[in-house]
């Protein structure tokens, strides 16, 4: 059972309870359409007392929301992945390298959402996988994983990321933004490529330091298209190092040297700033000698 409280605050005495969860809280309005139709233990309650979306609500009074969690069967996967944060409604992963984050026809029980269920399944219990960003197989790095639908809405398209790369060559200008619309190159393949028939992407970078054939790059993303890095950087004619997908060699690393690196956002329940960083892996590590990048980035 999924379930959260919330404390009336005085400018929202004497509205309905529908007004206060909506404009106070920002639940939206399919949860509490389906919560008005659920029977104790399941509902609405104020005070501890089950209640309809019409009633109202005084200052102090404890509403809380109580709905039936779905988890589907999921297989549980013991893969290492570390926990940057953890509280009662998010979990903070720092993924690896060739893991999906969702499983798939191909990828049943080795993926982020396997973890997941695990990590949950070590603590009594089954959630569904609500992850509110998702990263690429081979892309590392941060991934933030809701513990109810509720968190997942609030914290929808308000986490701040930073991503790090390894470039083939280096932009003409060190800093910069990447204003391309981005489409599919096919319906088949999930190859992406900029077209001005695609959808807007803007990427903001900065190259932090730079060796004889390689460099090293921060990236702001305004929009979240599949692939956008990638797709971005090798059409400034320097793909990511490893990304073969899109002209990347693989002298100094097999994969895609992409990792989120860091991430900031407002807590859903408190308001507080949260800010988190993700340590990089060993062949990101191991790449930036092989490239004789000079910087201390851990």
């Amino acid at each position: 059972m999924g379930t959260l409280a919330f404390v009336v605050p005085p400018e929202f005495d004497g509205c309905t309870i529908n007004d206060f969860l909506r404009r106070g809280k920002g639940v939206s309005y399919r949860q509490i359409k389906s919560l008005k139709h659920q029977k104790p233990p399941m509902g609405l309650f104020c005070n501890g007392a089950h209640i309809r979306t019409v009633d109202l609500v005084r200052a102090g009074d404890l509403v809380a929301l109580c709905w039936p969690e779905r988890a589907a069967e999921t297989a549980l996967s013991a893969a290492p992945v570390p926990v940057l944060y953890e509280d009662e409604e998010l979990v903070v992963f720092n993924k690896p390298w060739d893991m999906p984050c969702h499983p798939a026809k191909k990828h049943q029980s080795d993926t982020l959402g396997n973890v997941f269920a695990a990590h949950c399944a070590a603590q009594g219990l089954i959630l569904p996988f609500r992850p509110v960003n998702r990263l690429d197989k081979d892309t590392t790095g941060i991934v933030v994983a809701a513990k109810s639908q509720y968190t997942a809405a609030q914290l929808a398209g308000k986490i701040e990321k930073e991503y790090l790369a390894i470039l083939c060559g280096c932009p003409s200008s060190v800093k910069g933004t990447v204003d391309a619309p981005i489409r599919r190159v096919d319906p088949v393949h999930i190859l992406r490529e900029v077209s001005p028939e695609g959808q807007r992407a803007v990427t903001h970078y900065e190259v932090l330091a730079r060796g004889t054939e390689y460099s090293l790059a921060r990236f702001q993303l305004e929009t979240g298209r599949t692939h956008q890095i990638r797709v971005h950087m090798a059409y400034l004619g320097c793909p990511l190092a490893g990304d073969t997908w899109y002209g990347g060699d693989t002298r100094i690393i097999e994969r895609q040297a992409l990792h989120c690196v860091c991430c900031h956002f407002s807590h859903p329940m408190s308001g507080k700033k949260v800010e988190l960083s993700a340590p990089l892996y060993e062949p990101f590590k191991n790449a930036l000698k092989n490239a004789y990048i000079p910087c201390n980035i851990e």
